[in-house]
């Protein structure tokens, strides 16, 4: 197994700060787009996709700008980021969301941050 490497991708939404950032650390508005439930207990978010059940750690957040978070079973340096960026002249917001993936899974895990993404876009209306 190749060792997973950092990516970033930016997504343009049309939203304010305040507002996108209740869907990346509630686990009210995760569950409407990034996981089918979401609980959080301890640090700890339960996220459950199709009966499959996954742990992350919170290890970074940042009112109204960055939620960081650790899978439970991933290798120690990897973890997942969504950064809110808000541009000081045009006041344009974008999700930036960091991420780790393999070579052979790159394609993969982007191709699933896109589709959440675009989710998260129509819950938003934006």
């Amino acid at each position: 197994m190749s060792e997973k490497k950092k990516f970033t991708l930016e997504y343009a939404i049309r939203s304010s700060p305040r507002i996108l950032y209740s869907f990346l650390n509630e686990p009210n508005g995760l569950s409407q787009w990034f996981a089918d439930d979401v609980t959080f207990r301890d640090q700890t978010y339960t996220f459950t996709w199709d009966g499959e059940v996954q742990k992350a750690k919170l290890i970074s957040i940042k009112e109204n700008k960055l939620v960081k978070f650790r899978w439970v079973d991933d290798e120690p340096y990897c973890y997942f980021e969504m950064e809110i960026v808000q541009d000081e002249l045009t006041n344009d917001v974008a999700l930036a969301i960091t991420d780790f993936a393999t070579d052979e899974t790159l394609q993969e895990r982007k191709q699933i941050w896109d589709n959440q993404i675009t989710y998260l876009l129509s819950v938003l209306g934006a």
